[in-house]
């Protein structure tokens, strides 16, 4: 089972009530998402709790519970692809095995690098000359090799690989 951790907005737009599972310890199939909205057109960011890997996905309608969960999947799979991990296996470790569970956003460490990423990826879509130009795929790979300081000033791809190796 994954958790999606969703943000009010994102849960207001998908019309989805969060359920309420108790507090455990986050996992490699834990998630937060966001909505971004950009030019009237609304984009999804992904980011795992524990490596702050991250994709965006274009929602071009409002997906049912079913849809975003293989959009999510979908766009994990793309995004895995695209950096080399393309093993069915990582997969299936990242996105949980079965249902998303949706609940409500429960790490401020995770949103606060949430933030960070959504101000890169707006400036990004920007410096592409917009939404019609802009390369997801491109923008997820540069977002993976920021920084950041929630992870110890490493980069997402990194702590990623790192994890997919450990017992």
């Amino acid at each position: 089972m994954g958790i999606m951790k969703c943000t009010t907005r994102l849960l207001n737009e998908l019309g989805i009530k969060p359920m309420v599972i108790p507090s455990q310890p986050t996992g490699l199939s834990d998630w937060h998402a966001n909505l971004l909205p950009i030019n009237r057109k609304k984009l999804v960011l992904f980011t795992n709790d524990q490596t702050l890997y991250s994709f965006l996905i274009l929602l071009v309608k409002k997906p049912s519970l079913p849809e975003f969960g293989q959009l999510f999947r979908l766009g994990l799979l793309k995004s895995l692809m695209i950096e080399g991990l393309d093993d069915p296996h990582v997969g299936r470790t990242l996105s949980g095995n079965g249902a998303i569970e949706i609940t409500k956003t429960s790490s401020r460490s995770v949103l606060g690098s949430m933030n960070d990423l959504a101000f890169q990826a707006k400036y990004m879509i920007h410096a592409m000359g917009g939404l019609a130009n802009a390369d997801f795929s491109e923008i997820g790979r540069e977002l993976n090799r920021i920084p950041m300081s929630a992870i110890k000033y490493n980069i997402a791809i990194e702590e990623l690989k790192q994890k997919l190796v450990e017992p």
